[in-house]
């Protein structure tokens, strides 16, 4: 699945462009989140196991264990969890990526790799959040995931 495709199933996750740029590219924050999620697809995570033995299908596990190897576990567990969302900055978040990724996201979203570690900071809590209505991740493709969580 292209990121975006990905960003466009985002972005209605997020209720539209939830404020991100206007790249057009499945709407702003949407596509940059695509973006992301389909270049870990493509590589099969980013290296990173642990996707729920879900492989390239939903590689949101497998960016959170990157996260998390990179000191941002207090975060991503708040995301999983049904308290508050603890923040993550932009810069955060570039530290925590692959450079390669970040600025491969950042081309295909039409974006600065600044704006798209910001826009991942802002959003990817949001949508890691809404993933795990119970407490975790569940299994089954990221699209899959999506759609059923759209009204």
């Amino acid at each position: 699945m292209a990121g975006n495709d990905l960003g466009g199933l985002l972005g209605g996750l997020l209720g539209g462009s939830a404020g991100g740029s206007g790249s057009g590219q499945g709407g702003g924050a949407g596509g940059v989140l695509g973006a992301l999620l389909g270049a870990l697809m493509a590589g099969k995570g980013g290296g990173a196991p642990g996707a729920g033995g879900q492989g390239g299908s939903n590689p949101l596990g497998g960016l959170l264990d990157m996260l998390t190897r990179s000191g941002l576990a207090d975060q991503a567990q708040s995301w999983l969890g049904t308290g508050d969302n603890k923040p993550v900055s932009g810069a955060q978040i570039a530290g925590a990526l692959p450079d390669d990724t970040l600025q491969k996201v950042a081309a295909e979203a039409g974006v600065t790799p600044d704006q798209a570690a910001d826009e991942i900071a802002r959003e990817l809590p949001r949508v890691v959040d809404k993933l795990s209505p119970q407490g975790e991740l569940p299994g089954g493709s990221l699209e899959d995931l999506i759609r059923a969580q759209k009204l």
